[in-house]
């Protein structure tokens, strides 16, 4: 595990605040899960949850902390422990997305602005791997880096109400799915039939933080019938092992 110069900071009452340096960074995701892993098997019962975004753990206890030097020593101390053991399992989710421009209802102004053909707007958009770095805003809401630079794009200024579930869409240097019918503001240039997030299963959802995401293109015909499949429960999402 490697170690970055972190800072600690109480969050109220029963929470405390880790943050590591501000910037989108694949090596400070992979420390950030090992850490927190190291938390979570370290100090289960005394915690609630331990939640994590792009550079930051925030770790929420079952009590009140009535000595935070005494917590954010010990947690120090457990970050500078080295952990060459412990390895992250991640998988890699292939997912289903028709670029029709009935579903892309932003796709014109992006190919206007970029001057691209929806073909090369697929190709940029399908070739990356994604890199899951947090799951927020909405349950299942999968916040991706990797989005080419060519494709990035400003937020609308004005954001819709209803974005249609299944939404595939860019806001300035990320890409995402709208787990559930919701407000937003990214750019829509697509629709995937699966779902994200499913409240009544026992894991409502089954991607990560960590995890890898790789899109590819399907036809209106295709949309529709994986949709009838996922309405069934017989839809499948394609995944495989990665290492750690």
């Amino acid at each position: 595990m490697a170690n970055f110069q972190l800072t600690y900071k109480p969050f109220g009452d029963k929470a405390i605040l880790i943050e590591w340096p501000n910037r989108i960074d694949e090596n400070i995701l992979k420390d950030i899960l090992q850490f927190k892993q190291v938390i979570e098997n370290d100090a289960s019962k005394y915690i609630v949850e331990v939640n994590h975004a792009y550079n930051s753990i925030l770790i929420i206890y079952k009590n009140f902390i009535n000595d935070f030097t005494i917590k954010i020593s010990n947690l120090s101390r457990l970050y500078k422990i080295k952990k060459t053991d412990l390895v992250l399992s991640s998988k890699l989710w292939k997912i289903p997305v028709c670029y029709d421009l009935s579903f892309g209802i932003d796709s014109e102004e992006i190919l206007k602005s970029k001057n691209i053909d929806l073909r090369l707007l697929i190709r940029l958009h399908t070739n990356p791997v994604y890199t899951i770095y947090f799951i927020g805003f909405l349950p299942g809401f999968l916040y991706l880096g990797g989005l080419a630079e060519e494709l990035h794009f400003p937020r609308k200024n004005n954001p819709r109400l209803h974005i249609k579930k299944g939404s595939v869409a860019i806001g300035e240097n990320q890409t995402g799915i709208y787990p559930n019918e919701s407000p937003g503001g990214w750019n829509i240039i697509g629709n995937s039939p699966i779902h994200l997030f499913n409240s009544s299963e026992d894991v409502p959802c089954l991607i990560k933080g960590g995890d890898k995401i790789k899109f590819y293109p399907v036809s209106l015909e295709e949309h529709l019938q994986i949709t009838e499949l996922v309405k069934t429960n017989t839809y499948q999402m394609e995944s495989e092992v990665l290492s750690g």
